[in-house]
């Protein structure tokens, strides 16, 4: 889970200062847990100094607003579409297409097939040597991957469940 694209998430669709932007990094997080206030500051002055983000106009409360810079788009649209390593995928991978979906990202399913595609890779891989410790008489090897090609097949299950909810909406 990054922080900073969470962020540059909420800030393309529109101005926000930092205690808005910590309250909906909780929301997009959802069950995997809360951000420190702190990390929201010193992150946005990353994004400033690179260019993602511009500091703006300050609201009555006198609080400083954000906005994403073009670059920071790009940048964002960039991480979008990069897949998640299969050991981190459900967690990672369900944050960054929850902030694809809260920006109505319209590359969605190209996310969800390259991520399918990745996994897939995976297990043609895995199977392979699965079947190659099992001629060699590897038993604790070939069990160890037998395990992992079933946390694998439940990624592509969950997968699909998050393909047909994004088709029905």
């Amino acid at each position: 889970m990054s922080v900073k694209y969470g962020i540059m998430t909420l800030l393309c669709k529109q101005l926000r200062h930092g205690y808005e932007l910590k309250l909906e990094l909780d929301r997009l997080l959802g069950l995997k847990g809360k951000i420190n206030p702190g990390q929201i500051y010193t992150t946005i002055d990353r994004l400033i100094r690179d260019g993602l983000v511009s500091a703006e106009e300050q609201d009555e409360q006198e609080r400083k607003k954000y906005r994403l810079t073009a670059h920071g788009r790009q940048a964002l649209e960039e991480w979008l579409l990069e897949t998640v390593p299969y050991h981190e995928m459900k967690e990672d991978f369900f944050f960054k297409w929850n902030c694809a979906r809260d920006i109505g990202y319209d590359k969605e399913q190209e996310m969800l097939n390259q991520q399918k595609r990745a996994i897939l890779t995976e297990v043609m891989d895995l199977t392979q040597q699965k079947t190659d410790h099992l001629i060699n008489g590897e038993e604790t090897e070939y069990l160890l991957i037998s395990g992992k090609l079933l946390h694998l097949e439940a990624d592509l299950n969950w997968m699909a469940q998050v393909e047909n909810r994004s088709k029905s909406k």
